[in-house]
């Protein structure tokens, strides 16, 4: 059973916008799925409200993935640089709504861990390898990376550079930077191909 609907308007999206007013920013539907960009400062309350009404019951925790808009420059859904898109659903209606709230460096997003114990992790993760902090679930140590590494592996302005590989047989391979070939994607600024991308 998918979500009920009021009017033309998915119930979840209208009662939102009625509890929240202005920070709802927008909602859009791409691809089947609807996404609503929110207030940073509310997403707390805004995850509470989704889990705890009745009619919506948004009572699973799916995950929270940090996106890197640095070298991105077509059309978007913030100015801020990088964006957190929670995955929420209802089991109740089978239905599946992503909340998104835009975030530069030196800005926080309040934490949800105390409303869906299961974004502790995931908001671990997005810290490590994004460098996006998570108001009241910060840490002082590496999560997934070793304590001793240098920046955030997944920010797009991070050189590709690498070490050899060594095998268990005593064998060595080439670093990843150096088996790299020509493409068409905007996945980081560099050069490809015959040319190192980290100075190595």
């Amino acid at each position: 059973m998918a979500m009920p609907t009021t009017g033309d308007a998915r119930l979840d999206t209208a009662k939102l916008q009625a509890q929240f007013g202005d920070d709802i920013l927008s909602v859009t539907e791409r691809l089947g799925e609807t996404y609503v960009c929110v207030n940073r400062d509310q997403i707390a309350k805004i995850h509470e409200f989704l889990k705890n009404d009745p009619e919506l019951s948004y009572d699973y925790f799916v995950e929270c993935v940090g996106v890197d808009y640095g070298a991105w420059n077509h059309d978007r859904d913030f100015i801020e640089r990088f964006e957190v898109v929670y995955n929420l659903y209802s089991v109740k209606h089978a239905s599946r709504l992503f909340i998104k709230v835009g975030v530069n460096d030196g800005q926080k997003v309040p934490t949800v861990k105390n409303v869906f114990l299961g974004a502790e992790y995931p908001e671990r993760e997005v810290w490590d390898l994004l460098g996006v902090v998570f108001e009241g679930n910060e840490q002082e140590e590496r999560f997934l990376l070793p304590e001793d590494w240098v920046g955030f592996p997944l920010r797009k302005d991070e050189p590709l550079g690498g070490e050899d590989v060594h095998f268990h047989d005593g064998a060595s391979g080439p670093a990843v930077e150096d088996l790299q070939q020509p493409h068409a994607g905007e996945s980081f600024e560099g050069t490809t191909g015959s040319e190192g991308v980290s100075g190595r």
